[in-house]
């Protein structure tokens, strides 16, 4: 299919376009993922526990979720 006619397709919200996709090599922009390593204070440890635990979440999401906040605000 030529990217023509995928466009129109889409433009005029005519079905399904998945069809015409190829998930399998399908990525998100700026969504890569890299892996690193911060050393905590025993008392930064537990305190991020205990939110975790108090918001139902893993450690890692709280100090994910907390840096995001921290960078959509500008401010760091």
């Amino acid at each position: 299919m030529k990217a023509e006619e995928f466009d129109a397709i889409f433009d005029a919200g005519k079905g399904d376009i998945t069809p015409y996709l190829d998930l399998t090599r399908a990525t998100r922009p700026g969504r890569e993922v890299r892996r690193v390593n911060v050393d905590f204070p025993v008392w930064m440890i537990a305190s991020l526990d205990a939110e975790a635990a108090r918001l139902g979440i893993t450690r890692q999401a709280v100090i994910k979720t907390w840096i995001g906040e921290r960078l959509d605000r500008g401010t760091g």
